[in-house]
């Protein structure tokens, strides 16, 4: 969030050469996809997760998760998998019966730009092998900042090149992939993906049922508003989702969003996938993630 050239989940480690990027297309024969994680889960209610990188930061990362468990969630997230001790989270994941939603994908560099697909490829092996040791289906991917003098057109095309480059790794692998959009007018100005309009159209042309978008209500709220017709009518390819809101970033009820009717419409949508709260509290942040779930809850009952 600092650096304006890069978003705050780009931990990126040195890419590696094409040559073993191309590796990974060694095999012409291809099993059929692994269903995506969502796909797996069939039918059922949302969930929410807590972003540990917002929320009871007070605490070494690791402790996080306590706090999460007594919170009363049953999963947690958090951005950059790289220099975490992925071992002490899975393990401590484990004695409190956690689940690990998510976290943010290495792509590489930035998927704007020229050749990133074959950086994308490495990087993105690396990641599956990191969210198998938490088990965790779902990887946040951030595009980068917009590349000046390149044509957008040519930006969007890299990085549908590049997604559609590694889907069949994450079919292989039963996981899905999340593309996001961030807002750019208050937090990440310079980014190259703001609405959610691209970034469904990005999923349409990767065409695989493993690449879906992310949908932070935030940044969307800031970006376009219209958030019910926008989640309800492509409810389908959103894979995750981000909670907090606007203005501020807070927990919802302190700013202009009607969580309850927001939570009420992804619901009756038929979403079952995981609502994660990356807010930044404006007090406690355990009576903050409770009065979240409150909302959730009528919501669920509704």
């Amino acid at each position: 969030m600092v650096n304006a050239s890069w978003t705050r989940r780009h931990f990126l480690g040195t890419a590696a050469t094409a040559a073993a990027a191309a590796g990974i297309f060694g095999s012409a024969a291809r099993a059929a996809p692994v269903p995506s994680a969502e796909a797996a889960k069939g039918a059922g209610n949302p969930r929410l997760s807590a972003c540990i990188e917002a929320l009871f930061t007070g605490k070494p990362f690791e402790e996080r998760l306590d706090a999460v468990k007594a919170a009363g969630l049953g999963a947690y997230e958090f951005w950059g998998w790289r220099g975490k001790n992925l071992d002490a989270l899975a393990k401590k994941g484990k004695e409190l019966g956690l689940e690990a939603a998510c976290f943010s994908c290495d792509t590489g560099g930035a998927l704007v730009s020229r050749g990133s697909k074959e950086r994308f490829l490495p990087a993105l092996r690396d990641s599956i092998a990191a969210a198998k040791k938490l088990g965790t289906g779902r990887l946040i991917a951030t595009v980068g900042n917009e590349v000046k003098d390149v044509p957008r057109a040519e930006q969007h095309k890299s990085i549908v090149e590049a997604v559609k480059a590694g889907a069949p790794l994450l079919e292989d692998a039963g996981m899905t992939l999340v593309l996001e959009p961030l807002n750019v007018l208050v937090n990440h100005r310079g980014y190259y993906l703001a609405t959610s309009q691209e970034g469904f159209q990005i999923v349409d042309e990767v065409g695989s049922p493993n690449v879906k978008l992310l949908f932070d209500i935030y940044h969307q709220q800031i970006t376009e508003g219209n958030l019910i017709a926008n989640i309800t009518a492509s409810i389908s390819k959103i894979g995750h989702f981000h909670v907090a809101d606007v203005p501020g970033r807070g927990e919802p009820g302190t700013g202009e969003i009607n969580y309850l009717n927001v939570f009420k419409a992804i619901v009756k949508a038929g979403y079952t996938g995981f609502l994660g709260l990356e807010m930044w509290p404006r007090g406690n942040h355990d009576a903050a993630t409770k009065e979240v779930m409150k909302i959730f809850d009528q919501a669920l009952a509704g």
